[in-house]
């Protein structure tokens, strides 16, 4: 087996550097993304991005902070709503709509740790995202 030429190395060499800057470009876009561009998250990471309206000059006491997320309604979600929230899947969000069903509303969101999959980091995670249930109704 031949040896490459001096030109061929320096190819290899820009080859080279061209995919770790490429590698490197995809983790600083994977760990900060972009306000304008639609999360992995679905539609509503997009709905969070899009301003919902004109803005007000004093929200109610009751509205949320600007760019904070809408906490949803554990109780009536459906699975595709619940498929939305980080860390929630389309077989997790199905779990949790069936866990509903066969043991009635939930009571507390940390009744969620009763679905199988469901662990103490995620549901420190969809905390702020979930209405407590008792403030639901």
């Amino acid at each position: 087996m031949a040896g490459l030429t001096d030109a061929e190395w320096r190819g290899a060499r820009v080859l080279a550097v061209l995919l770790v800057l490429g590698t490197l470009h995809d983790l600083w876009d994977a760990r900060h993304p972009r306000r304008s561009e639609p999360l992995a998250g679905g539609p509503v990471a997009a709905a969070e991005a899009t301003p919902a309206g004109p803005p007000t000059a004093m929200p109610g006491p009751a509205s949320p902070p600007a760019g904070a997320p809408v906490p949803m309604d554990l109780n009536r979600a459906d699975a595709r709503a619940l498929d939305a929230l980080p860390g929630i899947g389309p077989v997790l969000a199905q779990r949790i709509v069936e866990h509903r069903q066969r043991h009635g509303p939930f009571r507390r969101i940390d009744e969620l740790l009763a679905v199988p999959g469901i662990g103490p980091r995620l549901l420190e995670r969809l905390r702020p995202r979930l209405l407590e249930p008792a403030a639901a109704r």
